[in-house]
């Protein structure tokens, strides 16, 4: 009747959805789940609305008769969005019946966990253990799709991603050029950088030129500067980038014009004439003052756009984003701080002495901020901050030159979620933030978590800094 499209007030159809009301307690769980498959969509769109409501309520009161996997699959699909607690009844029923499961059953699990954006991590880990255990073949579109489910959720589980990796790398010559750009997004989101894979992926794209839309290739660009990934063929690539932007960037959407013309700053890739499109005060006037968080982010890599049209590339002769916007970029020193950042501020406290002797959380002109900044003489001791000229802050203030042989350090702290997988590369941003405070005349310390941790007491922490200053300032001498 349904497929039927017969009227919503038919006599014969109300008759009929009456009759099933009536029996839903007699129906065996097998029918209910085939009135969930082949008519949930119709009772939506017909607003069938209190026979769908009694429906879901018999299912999750008689969650415990489910004991088949595509019983539990199909629900998952078909009901689970409807219903929280149908849902959450339907995870447990997945983790005791997941041992039973093939590759397509635990496909469509996790497409679904990642449509609905629910991070079930005891399922995640379930499944990611009969994913690396079990040794059943994995199609090219099984991978694809777990890939996107891990990215779309954000769960890291080496093993898998290195299955993943190395399963879907026989498969690359046979890929659509969408299916590598989604790929690529989707190790880009597990922060995954499998080079032997990536390396692939640019061969494949260089292939096959004439093909390349520029949609795959944003998606592809975007996902390398994430990584900091620089292919063999750098050349061929960026030229490749080259070409198709150089006609269609103006073109686009605003904020993407913005996130490639980043991507190129952050891979050392950018050209004048693209600095121009996006730093051209048309585009950045609907960005600033924006409450909206997207935006903000726009903005903050305008910023950064601006810093490396400054710093990176001298014959740059204009436009640039005007100071007084620079100054309004949001910085990140209001978010809370993480025990790394208030271990290294109470350290460096102790270190200094006095308030005079330096800064902490220095918000900068480039659209970074610096967790703490010092002045050092010729002899290696602390100079007080506050008289000399500091043109690097947001606020520039101080007259003073610097006396001859002074070095401004920085201190630039790395958080786990600043690298890569699995690895001690930072990812892309983190890269441009160094390289621009190396540009800006800084000597750079950086604290690592993976050295903090090691560090137990406090004179351990302050030697540390000390000894890290000691091999900015002669690795600086020594060039």
């Amino acid at each position: 009747m349904y497929t039927l499209v017969l009227p919503q007030m038919s006599k014969e159809l109300r008759s009929v959805e009456q009759e099933v009301r009536w029996r839903l307690r007699r129906l065996k769980y097998k029918h209910l789940v085939f009135l969930v498959e082949s008519c949930t969509s119709y009772m939506q769109e017909q607003h069938s609305q209190e026979l769908l409501a009694e429906l879901l309520m018999h299912l999750e009161r008689r969650w415990t008769e489910i004991n088949d996997s595509r019983t539990v699959v199909t629900m998952m699909m078909k009901a689970g969005h409807l219903s929280e607690s149908l849902m959450n009844r339907l995870e447990d029923k997945c983790l005791e019946l997941v041992e039973q499961f093939g590759p397509d059953e635990l496909r469509k699990v996790l497409v679904t966990l990642a449509a609905q954006s629910r991070r079930s991590v005891p399922l995640l880990r379930a499944i990611s253990y009969h994913l690396v255990q079990k040794p059943f073949p994995l199609t090219k579109g099984v991978l694809l799709d777990l890939a996107y489910a891990y990215g779309k959720l954000n769960f890291h589980q080496t093993q898998v991603s290195q299955r993943l990796a190395a399963d879907l790398l026989p498969f690359v010559p046979s890929m659509t050029l969408g299916e590598v750009a989604r790929c690529t997004k989707s190790f880009a989101f597990l922060k995954w950088l499998n080079l032997s894979l990536f390396e692939a992926f640019t061969q494949h794209l260089l292939s096959r030129v004439q093909d390349v839309s520029l949609t795959h290739l944003c998606s592809i660009l975007l996902a390398f500067a994430r990584l900091n990934f620089h292919p063999e063929q750098e050349d061929e690539f960026f030229k490749l980038v080259h070409e198709k932007l150089d006609s269609m960037l103006g073109s686009l959407e605003p904020t993407l014009q913005v996130d490639l013309v980043w991507a190129l700053c952050v891979l050392q890739q950018v050209r004048e004439a693209e600095l121009q499109t996006v730093l051209h005060p048309g585009l950045h006037t609907q960005f600033l003052g924006s409450k909206s968080p997207k935006d903000q982010s726009t903005f903050q890599k305008l910023v950064h756009i601006n810093t490396t049209a400054l710093l990176e590339h001298p014959e740059y002769k204009g436009p640039f984003l005007p100071a007084s916007a620079v100054a309004l970029c949001p910085s990140s020193s209001s978010k809370q701080m993480t025990p790394l950042q208030k271990e290294l501020q109470e350290t460096l406290k102790e270190l200094l002495g006095s308030t005079d002797q330096g800064r902490l959380d220095v918000v900068t002109q480039y659209g970074w901020v610096l967790d703490a900044e010092v002045l050092l003489d010729t002899d290696g001791h602390f100079l007080p901050l506050r008289d000399f000229v500091a043109p690097h802050l947001a606020q520039p203030v101080g007259n003073r030159p610097l006396p001859p042989g002074a070095k401004r350090i920085a201190f630039l702290r790395w958080e786990f979620p600043n690298f890569n997988s699995r690895s001690k590369d930072l990812l892309g941003r983190f890269v441009l933030a160094r390289r621009h405070v190396l540009a800006a005349g800084f000597l750079v310390v950086d604290v690592p978590y993976y050295e903090w941790l090691d560090l137990k007491s406090g004179w351990q922490k302050g030697a540390y800094l000390k000894d890290k200053m000691r091999k900015a300032v002669a690795e600086e001498l020594a060039k």
